[in-house]
């Protein structure tokens, strides 16, 4: 259990900017109140005391304006910022490092008992006053818009918007040398940080993409050249140069130098 509590001040300092010390944590998260009161609540739930459940449930929402259900299932890490209004039904279940802001509603359509609220995958983060209506799944590391309603599934890494909510932005799974190259350059591939995506991210991740579609493009075309001709020679690409700000990444330089084509083509057909 401690090591729960320790985990959850984590994500508070990880995920908001404003926590300044251990103590401000402690005493003025409401939104950190309101799951460690959850986690007594569904403690004595799935233990049949259920009405002392509900009573503590209530406490807590009394005192951080945070309702949160008993018998939810949440998941560890997750951070409700400034909480205030955040409502969370009987049936929903919550993934890992997941982050909700105030006045969100993971709610239901149905008065008929059994499961009728939403399950939200991990590294899920709902924007503030955004309402989640219905049994269905959100995956992992979707992200809903503020002020969004969301009455059906979101694909995984989908990003959504609007009243009713549909998918603007999903997010294509870069390749392994493109997350490579981004790690060593210190940026999260396409942007997918924690906060709301980087267009400065998403236009170098997306320039790597096209650098390493074109680098292949070429490899394939000077092997079709040198099946016709054994004279042209084969292209043998060095890897990636990077910037001075980049030395001691861990990423060495290749020896090999970049042939020219074009000089290739010409000496064969001098050589002809």
């Amino acid at each position: 259990m401690f090591n729960r509590f320790r985990e959850d001040m984590r994500a508070v300092f990880d995920r908001d900017p404003a926590a300044r010390s251990t103590w401000e944590v402690l005493t003025c998260y409401p939104g950190l109140h309101a799951v460690w009161g959850h986690r007594i609540s569904h403690s004595l739930w799935t233990h049949g005391l259920k009405w002392l459940a509900r009573f503590n449930s209530h406490i807590a929402r009394w005192l951080t304006g945070i309702e949160i259900h008993p018998a939810a299932v949440i998941g560890r890490r997750l951070f409700i910022d400034h909480g205030m209004g955040v409502v969370i039904g009987e049936t929903a279940e919550i993934g890992d490092d997941c982050t909700l802001y105030h006045g969100v509603t993971l709610g239901g359509v149905s008065w008929n008992k059994g499961k009728r609220h939403p399950t939200l995958g991990n590294n899920v983060v709902v924007g503030a006053g955004a309402k989640v209506l219905g049994p269905f799944r959100v995956g992992d590391g979707a992200r809903i818009g503020s002020n969004s309603v969301v009455v059906k599934e979101v694909p995984a890494g989908a990003t959504v918007v609007g009243i009713p909510a549909h998918v603007v932005h999903e997010v294509a799974a870069p390749s392994d040398k493109v997350v490579a190259i981004a790690k060593s350059m210190g940026f999260d591939a396409y942007g997918l940080s924690r906060d709301m995506p980087d267009p400065v991210a998403n236009a170098i991740g997306a320039m790597l993409e096209h650098v390493h579609v074109l680098d292949e493009r070429l490899v394939q075309v000077c092997k079709l050249l040198h099946q016709m001709d054994s004279r042209m020679p084969e292209l043998q690409l060095s890897k990636l140069e990077l910037p001075d700000f980049c030395e001691g990444s861990g990423v060495a330089s290749a020896d090999t130098h970049v042939a020219d084509p074009l000089q290739a083509a010409a000496s064969v057909r001098k050589a002809g």
